[in-house]
C-alpha cells in the first residue's frame, strides 16, 4: 500500500520531526515550509540519503490557491495523500486590544483556515476510496485558555472543534480525524519567551522537562498507524502532566 503524508509546516520544530519520522516509518513525505527552504531542503536530503522518499513544497497555507496546487505536486510526484498533518501554525504575545484586525485574520487564516484549505483539497481521494487519516496539531491552549496568546489559543481550540466534528462527519467514509494537544515543547515557539520563563514552564511541568517534537512526532505516528484504527474524534494531550 502507498502511504502518502503531508506535514505543513514541516521545515523545523514540531512538523520537523513528524515528518522525519512518519518517512522513516515508510511513508513517502511532503515537506511543506513557508520560508524556511534551506531547513526544508536539508531535511529531505537527509531523509534521501537514508533511503526515504521526500520531497519539500513551498506553499503558504493561509492561501487556498496554493494548499491546492501543493496537494497537486504530491499527487503528482507520489500519488494521492493517505495522512495529512496540519502542523502549520503562528504565535503571537500581547494583550488582546493590542492585537488588530490584521493580525487577528492572519492567525485564523493560517491556524484554522489553512487546516480547513488542506483537509478539503486531501478529502475527495480520501472519501472516493473510504481511507484515510488526518492528525491537527492543537495545544493545551486551546483546551485551556492562554493570557496574552488569545488569537492563537482560539485557534487551536477551534481545531479541537474541527477534529471533533470531521470525525463524526468522515467516520461512514472510514477516514479517521484526530488530533494532538502538545504541551510546552522546547522548539523556538517556547525559546522566544526567554530563559526565565522557559524555566518557569519546566518547573510547571509535573514530568519536569520541556517535551521535544520527538515526543508529539511519536504521538502522531501511533494516531496515524493501524494501532489506533479504532480511535477517532480524539484529541491526545502530550504535556508532560502539565494540565492534569
Amino acid at each position: 500500500m502507498n502511504q502518502v503524508a503531508l506535514v505543513t509546516g514541516a521545515a523545523r520544530g514540531i512538523g520537523h520531526a513528524v515528518a522525519a519520522q512518519l518517512a522513516r516509518e515508510g511513508y513517502a513525505v511532503c515537506v511543506n515550509y513557508l520560508t524556511h527552504r534551506d531547513d526544508a531542503q536539508a531535511l529531505v536530503s537527509t531523509l534521501r540519503d537514508e533511503g526515504c522518499r521526500a520531497v519539500a513544497v513551498q506553499a503558504d497555507v493561509a492561501d487556498g490557491e496554493a494548499v491546492r496546487a501543493m496537494v497537486h505536486t504530491v499527487e503528482d510526484t507520489f500519488g494521492p495523500v493517505s495522512l495529512l498533518v496540519n502542523n502549520a501554525g503562528i504565535s503571537r504575545q500581547g494583550l488582546f486590544q493590542t492585537v488588530d484586525n490584521a493580525q487577528w485574520e492572519h492567525t485564523l487564516a493560517v491556524n484554522l483556515g489553512g487546516a480547513r484549505s488542506a483537509v478539503q483539497a486531501v478529502l475527495p481521494h480520501m472519501i472516493h476510496e473510504k481511507a484515510g487519516c488526518i492528525v491537527n496539531i492543537s495545544s493545551i491552549w486551546g483546551l485551556r485558555g492562554a493570557s496574552c496568546e488569545v488569537a492563537y489559543a482560539c485557534t487551536k481550540a477551534a481545531l479541537v472543534g474541527l477534529t471533533r466534528s470531521l470525525a463524526l462527519e468522515l467516520a461512514p467514509s472510514h477516514i479517521r480525524v484526530n488530533g494532538v494537544a502538545p504541551g510546552c515543547i522546547d522548539t523556538d515557539m517556547v525559546r522566544v519567551l526567554g530563559e526565565e520563563t522557559r524555566a518557569a514552564l519546566i518547573a510547571e511541568t509535573p514530568l519536569g522537562r520541556l517535551g521535544t517534537p520527538e515526543d508529539i512526532a511519536h504521538a502522531v505516528a501511533f494516531l496515524a498507524s493501524d494501532h489506533a484504527s479504532f480511535i477517532t474524534g480524539q484529541i491526545l494531550t502530550v504535556d508532560g502532566g502539565y494540565t492534569v
